[in-house]
């Protein structure tokens, strides 16, 4: 082994800078999870108790925990903005990420007839926890954080069975329904009251020459009020896939689509016509 070790040193740590406990991690992501919806976690830190005094002592532990993990992720005198400074404007943020989460519940609620209340989406549906994750995950990305955002969303799918890069720009009232089996890549945009199936992925259209694509546009861009049934595969940072679409199950789609279209495989032949000329009774449901 110590031979091993000597001989492929690219996955070995030894004798480096201390790395972000993947442990430490989970906990403070739960505990971020506990401040967005209190009362829905067990052992809720803030349930039963004086509010004010128990916010004050959980955001003082989380910016502790942040602190310590922060400080092993970016690299040492790194210059700019202090960890500090990166982590109060990153828990400063929390209360807007809460208002754009109410519009993901109420997109469940408007969306899905077999959700009954808030509780049960907040108790049940794997979509909304793993969108949570992912919405603080960005801001910390936003932030030049390394490490520590792809952290917390990969714990988000190893939890959920959706991945979701914490690059990827989601806007308000997004709705995952069922979500088992979702990737949706870094540089994906997803615009307002979006609605994904299961099995859906937006990914990019090549990985080879990983170098000359880093930091390059390569997922989709998937317009206002689009709906992604199962199955689908979007794929390229130039696809795009415009307002008021939908594309239907199991198609594998590399060119944009006009705002208002319905896209279908049909007989293993891609169909792409305008909402208006759709069949009658075309309409997908799950």
């Amino acid at each position: 082994m110590a031979r091993s070790y000597a001989e492929l040193g690219a996955i070995n740590h030894l004798g480096a800078a201390q790395l972000p406990s993947k442990a430490a991690v989970a906990a403070m992501t739960e505990d971020l999870l506990h401040l967005l919806f209190p009362g829905f976690y067990d052992g809720d830190h803030l349930e039963g108790r004086e509010l004010g005094p128990a916010i004050t002592e959980l955001l003082g532990s989380l910016e502790k925990a942040l602190e310590k993990e922060m400080t092993k992720s970016l690299p040492k005198g790194g210059g700019g903005e202090s960890v500090q400074s990166k982590v109060r404007s990153f828990l400063s943020r929390i209360p807007s990420v809460r208002a754009v989460l109410k519009t993901d519940v109420e997109a469940v609620m408007t969306g899905d007839p077999a959700a009954r209340n808030v509780e049960e989406i907040l108790l049940a549906y794997p979509g909304i926890e793993a969108i949570a994750v992912q919405r603080m995950a960005h801001e910390l990305y936003l932030l030049g954080v390394p490490l520590l955002p792809r952290m917390m969303t990969e714990w988000a799918h190893s939890r959920t069975g959706i991945d979701i890069h914490p690059g990827a720009t989601l806007g308000p009232s997004f709705f995952i329904d069922h979500g088992t089996g979702i990737v949706i890549g870094e540089t994906t945009e997803i615009g307002r009251e979006v609605r994904i199936y299961h099995g859906v992925t937006l990914g990019a259209r090549s990985v080879s020459g990983a170098e000359s694509l880093r930091g390059r546009k390569r997922h989709p861009t998937i317009e206002d009020r689009v709906t992604i049934y199962p199955g689908a595969t979007i794929l390229g940072g130039e696809t795009v896939v415009g307002e008021g679409s939908t594309v239907g199950g199991g198609v594998f789609l590399t060119k944009s689509v006009p705002a208002h279209h319905l896209v279908f495989a049909e007989h293993a032949a891609l169909q792409v016509i305008p909402k208006s000329e759709r069949p009658k009774g075309s309409e997908y449901s799950i």
